[in-house]
């Protein structure tokens, strides 16, 4: 067996750093690229039509280009595994941190789960026979083993995995594009689709702001990261190049497919209406394929699909793992969690993380369709905290830099947009947090109201709970921690 890094300071052993550039990128997109694109963008096209999908998904991107801007300033300085916490931590308060990184850390380990039911949901389209549950365990088995393996291992398993899904989007806008041109498949309508107002951007601005929660799942996953730079050989080079090109071929796949989809298939479609739900397996992507007439293509597809979730999930189990190690070192989760193997996983971490797996088994209780939309909520607005955690994180960080007197120049990748980047930012995540589905709060419709905020009220209760015991306060600019990692501290960061 090979031994893990050990700093050079202790004899305790070390996260090992070998992800390299090509792990990094695929890793980004690999947990950004799954359900969100595959499964819940055509409810977005039905409840707010394709322009209104396209302004949602457009908005949310630019939201996280910023963010992206500012993960990229602080992880290039600080490459470490805890990432958004150990920021907060330094750069707002302990209490903050503390609140940010059990909310990160729940909010990938429900996902996983998301996943796990996605997943379940998508063998029914072979297997109808088979109970869900059974298939979420099977897949929890998988995930759970492969990372168990090393940091280097997730990290190759990841790339070939993004890079399935990837080739299949590429494809997938060249066929989209061919059909809406009358080159292959029959009955398409070209730009039909977009000739009417009323149906273009259906139920105006307030549908929306309705599907910015979807959107905002959708693109949960472009801040892995920020996570990963704990592993990565060459931080300080390669966390700027991923930040640089990930974010731009993300949004390329995303309004490209949003736009074909817009195209080929009216709102009103029954298939499209239903592909949010039980019938989730009729995916928007399996239906523009079979509009093309290729039968065949729909039953890949859906492979296509499945091996899309799994990458997800994986990408989730990794970060919500590290995320509670790093904790764990912080002393803000026991100290179990905070212990290698002898190949430098965090095992108990894993294991801990991958039981929040099991939550997967509510396909056997409460119905596929119902469990997925629940922890599809659930996990949206944790991320949307996150966000906005790390726009604080950076305002203070980069105050912080200058107070001490370094200067911006010094910094290995500087956000474009500071000051208004992170503020701009801040400010939409405030607005999506507090009205992501006012419309049950109107209604009155208790458990709606409770699946979509339920986030919201745990994330206040870990920061004001940690500040009551612990009597934390906010960190004063001179008084930040703003030193990397010791096993790079006498390395160059390159450019």
């Amino acid at each position: 067996m090979v031994e893990p890094t050990r700093h050079p300071s202790t004899s305790e052993p070390a996260l090992k750093r070998t992800l390299s550039s090509r792990h990094l990128q695929m890793i980004a997109i690999g947990g950004s690229i799954g359900t969100g694109l595959f499964v819940a963008s055509g409810g977005t096209i039905s409840q707010a039509g394709p322009g209104g999908a396209l302004v949602a998904y457009a908005a949310v991107g630019l939201m996280v280009y910023l963010l992206m801007q500012s993960l990229g300033e602080m992880s290039a300085k600080i490459p470490v595994a805890g990432s958004f916490q150990t920021y907060a931590t330094r750069f707002v308060s302990p209490s903050f941190g503390f609140a940010i990184g059990w909310n990160y850390w729940f909010n990938w380990a429900i996902t996983v789960a998301a996943e796990l039911v996605a997943a379940g949901i998508i063998m029914d389209f072979w297997l109808p026979g088979v109970p869900g549950w059974i298939w979420a365990g099977v897949f929890l088995l998988l995930l759970t083993g492969l990372n168990a393996l090393s940091a280097k291992a997730f990290g190759e398993g990841e790339f070939w995995l993004a890079l399935i899904k990837v080739l299949t989007v590429i494809v997938f806008l060249a066929a989209g594009i061919l059909m809406i041109l009358g080159v292959i498949g029959q009955g398409t309508s070209g730009f039909g689709n977009w000739t009417q107002p009323d149906e273009v951007f259906n139920g105006g601005f307030i549908s929306i702001i309705a599907v910015f929660m979807i959107a905002g799942f959708s693109f949960q996953g472009t801040e892995l990261v920020g996570v990963a730079a704990g592993e990565a050989k060459n931080p300080r080079r390669e966390i700027p190049r991923a930040i640089r090109t990930v974010f731009w071929r993300i949004m390329l796949f995303y309004i490209g497919a949003i736009f074909i989809i817009g195209t080929l298939v009216p709102l009103t479609d029954p298939s499209l209406l239903a592909s949010g739900e039980a019938d989730i397996a009729a995916s928007p992507f399996t239906m523009v394929f079979e509009r093309a007439g290729i039968a065949f293509a729909a039953a890949l597809m859906n492979a296509v699909i499945l091996t899309a979730i799994l990458s997800a999930g994986n990408s989730g189990l990794y970060a919500s793992t590290r995320m509670l190690y790093a904790m764990a070192k912080d002393g803000k989760a026991p100290k179990i969690f905070g212990r290698l193997n002898r190949r430098g996983v965090p095992i108990p971490a894993l294991l801990a993380t991958a039981s929040i797996g099991l939550f997967g088994f509510l396909t056997a209780i409460v119905g596929q369709g119902t469990a997925y939309t629940w922890l599809l909520n659930v996990s949206g607005l944790c991320g949307f905290i996150v966000w906005a955690g790390i726009a604080l994180s950076h305002y203070r960080f980069r105050r912080g830099f200058l107070a001490q007197g370094h200067r911006v120049q010094d910094l290995p990748y500087k956000a474009a947009f500071f000051p208004i980047g992170p503020l701009v930012a801040f400010a939409v995540l405030v607005l999506v947090i507090a009205g992501q589905n006012y419309q049950a709060v109107l209604a009155g419709q208790g458990i709606e109201v409770l699946s979509a905020y339920i986030g919201l009220p745990i994330f206040l209760a870990l920061w004001l709970g940690h500040r009551m015991v612990t009597k934390s306060t906010v960190v004063p600019l001179t008084d930040m921690d703003l030193s990397g990692p010791a096993d790079l501290e006498d390395e160059p960061t390159g450019r």
